[in-house]
């Protein structure tokens, strides 16, 4: 069975880590209370810092791969990175993001992206990493593509905040090694 769980990563300007439940307050102000980031989301809007704590302490006691993505600097959480979905039997992980939206435009969701891919193609049974968007949020499949995925195929009749949408798949699979 594939067991992932979230190891700390680092990259230039971000630290991904496993969530702790005092990150609560910052999630709940930074993008989970936030209707504009939720949007095209499936899990709604936090209406209490105590729904984002309920969340984090869910995330924890479980050991879900759910990352905390802070700022390197300040250790400041801006997001949260996850899997969301894995195939076995395919070797296919799914990963999802938000962001806060002080955040956006800047690409810390690519680089948290690339990071996240790197290590899950680390882990053995991993083939391919895919992520998809609702397909009124392109900004999300431009996230996908600059951390390295391409576009596979736009699937009908999902359901997230905004009611039965239709999405765009993305992936990136595995490099092949030479042995």
């Amino acid at each position: 069975m594939l067991q992932i769980h979230p190891a700390v990563l680092e990259t230039s300007r971000l630290v991904l880590r496993p969530f702790r439940e005092e990150d609560a307050p910052m999630m709940y102000r930074s993008w989970a209370s936030d209707p504009e980031v939720t949007r095209f989301l499936t899990w709604p809007t936090h209406d209490s810092e105590d729904a984002t704590r309920a969340v984090l302490r869910h995330w924890i006691s479980t050991g879900a791969a759910e990352w905390c993505i802070a700022l390197r600097q300040t250790d400041a959480p801006i997001g949260s990175m996850g899997v969301v979905d894995i195939d076995e039997g395919s070797g296919t992980v799914e990963v999802g993001y938000c962001l806060s939206r002080a955040c956006w435009g800047q690409g810390y969701a690519a680089e948290a992206l690339r990071a996240v891919i790197g290590h899950l193609f680390a882990l053995p049974g991993v083939r391919r990493v895919t992520a998809k968007h609702d397909l009124n949020n392109p900004n999300s499949g431009r996230v996908m593509q600059k951390a390295g995925m391409v576009w596979l195929e736009n699937r009908s009749g999902f359901v997230n905040n905004t009611g039965v949408c239709d999405v765009a798949v993305y992936g990136v699979d595995r490099p092949l090694s030479h042995a």
